[in-house]
C-alpha cells in the first residue's frame, strides 16, 4: 500500500492541530506500557469512586429517561450544582439562569473560549498550564500572553501582569488550584488578578476543577466571589475530580446570565447534552454530607506525605503540594532536562513520571517531574522503592 494514502493533504489540516505534537500523557503511558512501568504520570486515581455514586448511576440508568436530557442540564443537577456552590463557597447562583452542565471540564473550557474569544483578542494565561489551553486559545485566533510562574512557590506577582494586560486583553485564563504545580491561590494572588481584570475590562474563564482536592485545613477561594468579578467571572468545575471518577467527563459552568447566553450557544453546538443517569449521579453526590469531602481530602493527604517522605527519604527534593493529586519534585543535578529524566527513569528503573516543561509554551523551566500520589500505598511504595535504585546507581 502506498504510505501517502494515509496521509492527510497539508492543505486540509488546520495549522493548530496539525502541528501539535502527541500529548506528553499519551507518551508516558506508552513508555510506561512497553516497560511495564508503575505509572505515576496521567492522573487519574486508584479504584472506582464512591460506591453510592456508582450505585445512583447504575438506577438511573433503569428510573431515568435515556434519550436527549435539556442542553443546559438536568433541572436535578443544575438546582444540586448551586445548593452545592451556596454551601460550600457562598455563592448564590440562579440554578436556571447561571448553571450549565457540559460533558467534562475540557468541553466547558473550549466552549468558553469559543463563545468569548475573537480574533485578535489577547488572552492572559499562567504557565505551568493544562496543555489544552494554547492550542484551544490558538484555535479561537486569540493570541496568548503568557505569565511564568517560577517555582517552588509560583506566585502572581503585579509586575508580571502589567507586562501582558492591555486594551486588547479579553480573557485571562486561571486554574486554582493549579495542577502543573500543586499550587493553591490564596487572597492576595486573587485579589491582585481581580484587581488587573477590572481595571482592563477582561472576563476570567477560571478552571477550578481541583477546588475540593486542597489539603492542610486551606479553603477553595473562587475568584467569582471577589468584589466585581460576579459579572465578569466564568467559573467550571468537574464532579470527575470531586468524586473521583475522571471518564464520567460531566463539567459545571457558573456565570451570570449576560456570559452565560453566550456560552450556552457555543455549547449547544459541541456536546449538546451529557449522559442522563450521569447527571442524576452527579445530583446525588454534590449533596453528599461535607463528612465525605473531608474524608476524601484526608485520604489523598495521607497519600500524598506518605509519596513525598517516601521521595525525600531516598534523596529528591520535593516541592510542597497545596492540592491535586500530584507532587513536584527537583531533578536539577540529576539529569540535563526533565523529559530525558523522565524517559531514564520509565526505561531503566520502571517508573513513568511527567515533565513539567510540557506545562510551559516557552520552555524555560526544565527541571521539575510531577508525581500522582492519587494511587494506593503498594502502588506508592513500590515506586519509591524502584526509585531508590536511581541514588545507589549514583
Amino acid at each position: 500500500m502506498d504510505p501517502a494514502a494515509n496521509r492527510i493533504p497539508a492543505h486540509t489540516a488546520h495549522p493548530v492541530f496539525a502541528e501539535l505534537p502527541e500529548t506528553v500523557f499519551e507518551a508516558m503511558s506508552r513508555l510506561a506500557r512497553q516497560h511495564s512501568a508503575i505509572n505515576l504520570g496521567q492522573g487519574f486515581p486508584d479504584g472506582q469512586g464512591p460506591d453510592d455514586v456508582r450505585a445512583a448511576a447504575a438506577r438511573a440508568l433503569e428510573s431515568v429517561s435515556n434519550q436527549y436530557p435539556p442542553m443546559m442540564g438536568l433541572p436535578s443537577l443544575r438546582s444540586a450544582i448551586a445548593a452545592h456552590y451556596w454551601h460550600h463557597q457562598g455563592l448564590d447562583l440562579d440554578p436556571e439562569r447561571e448553571v450549565m452542565v457540559t460533558s467534562g471540564a475540557t468541553e466547558a473550557l473550549a466552549g468558553a473560549l469559543m463563545a468569548l474569544v475573537r480574533p485578535g483578542d489577547e488572552v492572559v494565561l499562567f504557565e505551568p498550564m493544562y496543555d489544552a489551553y494554547l492550542p484551544l486559545v490558538r484555535r479561537t485566533g486569540g493570541v496568548p500572553r503568557f505569565v511564568t510562574l517560577q517555582p517552588p512557590h509560583f506566585r502572581i506577582e503585579a509586575a508580571a501582569l502589567a507586562e501582558v494586560f492591555s486594551e486588547r486583553t479579553r480573557v485571562v485564563l486561571l486554574n486554582n488550584p493549579l495542577n502543573p504545580s500543586a499550587t493553591v491561590f490564596g487572597s492576595d494572588d486573587l485579589g491582585l488578578l481581580a484587581g488587573f481584570c477590572r481595571r482592563f475590562d477582561a472576563v476570567a474563564v477560571c478552571d477550578e476543577v481541583w477546588e475540593h482536592v486542597i489539603f492542610d485545613e486551606r479553603r477553595h477561594l473562587p475568584l467569582m466571589a471577589l468584589p466585581g468579578m460576579r459579572e465578569r467571572t466564568v467559573k467550571i468545575g468537574s464532579a470527575g475530580k470531586i468524586f473521583s471518577l475522571t471518564g464520567w467527563k460531566v463539567g459545571f459552568v457558573m456565570a451570570a446570565q449576560p456570559l452565560m447566553r453566550v456560552l450556552s450557544r457555543a455549547h449547544q453546538f459541541l456536546t449538546f447534552t451529557t449522559p442522563p443517569n450521569l447527571q442524576e449521579a452527579v445530583a446525588y453526590g454534590l449533596s453528599k454530607d461535607d463528612a465525605y469531602f473531608e474524608g476524601m481530602r484526608a485520604d489523598l493527604a495521607r497519600s500524598r506525605d506518605r509519596l513525598a517522605a517516601g521521595l525525600s527519604r531516598i534523596g529528591f527534593t520535593v516541592l510542597p503540594s497545596a492540592g491535586t493529586y500530584f507532587l513536584t519534585v527537583d531533578v536539577a543535578g540529576l539529569a540535563d532536562d526533565d523529559v530525558t529524566f523522565c524517559e531514564r527513569i520509565v526505561r531503566e528503573h520502571g517508573v513513568a513520571a511527567i515533565p513539567v516543561s510540557a506545562f510551559y509554551a516557552q520552555g524555560n523551566v526544565r527541571h521539575l517531574v510531577r508525581f500522582c500520589f492519587a494511587k494506593t500505598d503498594a502502588t506508592l511504595d513500590a515506586a519509591v522503592e524502584r526509585l531508590a535504585e536511581l541514588f545507589r546507581a549514583g
